[in-house]
Order: structure tokens, then C-alpha cells, then sequence
């Protein structure tokens, strides 16, 4: 093959650079920062090659910081032994309901804390938007969301409708606490719900 001369050598160049698809139009802007085509090498690409331990510590932490907001594995070994101290933490109310949710039973508990939060009512038209509300969601008879009480107690809350106080629902709410106790409980003990926390919380402590 003899050697090229210096102008077929120009033209060569110039017929390269004709074919190439960045010769069409006018030269682009360094569009690969815009991260569209993931093909340069532009100073964010660069950063995210030369940073992965930083992105995987971040996500890690973000995990972490979940974690120390779950219940530590003594508490929840005596919520075995308590109803009442389950109920009193704010965590183990929300696992209960998880498994109350799945066997369709979640208003009993929902219940319960609405008439707690009652409870702590003291302006009077507070009270009585409140006791309107819980009568509503699980009082009537036309409420999905309606709780099973007996007639007897359900008599006496609509005696109380006419003048609601912060108590007036204070016997329906122990008969739901009880009836969760006594039906829910239990099973709530024996179900993949508590018993995968409990597994996980050993988990942690062995490694």
C-alpha cells in the first residue's frame, strides 16, 4: 500500500468527519451532564463512579435510622406477657393493628384510641364533635366501621348524645379493650405478624 499524499490524506479527514453524526447541525453543548445518554465521561458521572460506598452508606443509614425507631426485643418478649403494656406503647399498638387489619377487625382498635384521645378533651365543643364523630364511625348501625357492643351499653351512649361528655363512651371502650384481650390477643401471639418481629429482634442481637 503506497503512502498517502498530504492532500487525499485532508481529504480522508474531511470525508471522516462529514460521516460522522455529530458533523450534522450545529456542534452540541456537553449535554452529557444532562446525564441523557450515560455515554461521556462528565464530572457527574464521574463523581457517581468514584463515590458507590458513599451512595450505599447513605441508604444504609436510612435503614438504620428506621430500625432504632422499632421496639427493642425486651419490649416486645413482655408484650407476650401484657396486653395492657403492649397497648400502652405507641409501637406495639401499631403492630397490633397490622394484625387486626388482616383479620378485618382493625376498628376495635381504632376505636379504642379514638376514645382515648376523647378522654383527654376539655373544651366542651371539642367533646361534642368528637363524640359525634366516634358514634358515627363505630356506634350506627349504618357504619361499615361499625364495633360489636351489647345493647345495654349501646342505650347508654345514645342517652349520652343528648349532653356528650368526655367519658360517655368510657363502658363501650372497656368492652372492646376486653373483647380484643380475650379474642384478638391471643391469636395476635401465635401470628407470623409478632412472630417474624420477635425472630427479628433476636436476629439483631446475634450479630
Amino acid at each position: 500500500m503506497g503512502t498517502l499524499s498530504g492532500a487525499e490524506m485532508r481529504k480522508r479527514q474531511q470525508a471522516h468527519i462529514e460521516g460522522s453524526p455529530q458533523a450534522l447541525g450545529p456542534p452540541r453543548l456537553n449535554t452529557c451532564c444532562l446525564c441523557w445518554c450515560g455515554c461521556c465521561k462528565c464530572l457527574w458521572n464521574d463523581e457517581r463512579r468514584e463515590r458507590p460506598d458513599q451512595q450505599s452508606c447513605t441508604k444504609m443509614d436510612s435503614i438504620e435510622a428506621t430500625e432504632e425507631q422499632l421496639p427493642s426485643l425486651d419490649e416486645v418478649v413482655a408484650w407476650a406477657r401484657s396486653f395492657e403494656l403492649m397497648m400502652r406503647s405507641t409501637e406495639g399498638r401499631d403492630i397490633f393493628r397490622e394484625f387486626l387489619r388482616s383479620e378485618y377487625s382493625e376498628e376495635n382498635l381504632m376505636f379504642w384510641i379514638a376514645c382515648e384521645e376523647l378522654k383527654k378533651e376539655t373544651s366542651q365543643f371539642a367533646i361534642e364533635e368528637k363524640a359525634r364523630i366516634i358514634y358515627e364511625d363505630y356506634v350506627s348501625i349504618l357504619s361499615p366501621k361499625e364495633v360489636s357492643l351489647d345493647s345495654r351499653v349501646r342505650e347508654g351512649i345514645n342517652r349520652s348524645l343528648a349532653e356528650p361528655h368526655h367519658l360517655m363512651y368510657e363502658e363501650a371502650q372497656l368492652q372492646i379493650y376486653t373483647l380484643m384481650h380475650r379474642d384478638s390477643f391471643p391469636r395476635f401471639l401465635n401470628s407470623s405478624v409478632y412472630r417474624d418481629l420477635l425472630e427479628k429482634k433476636r436476629a439483631c442481637l446475634d450479630t
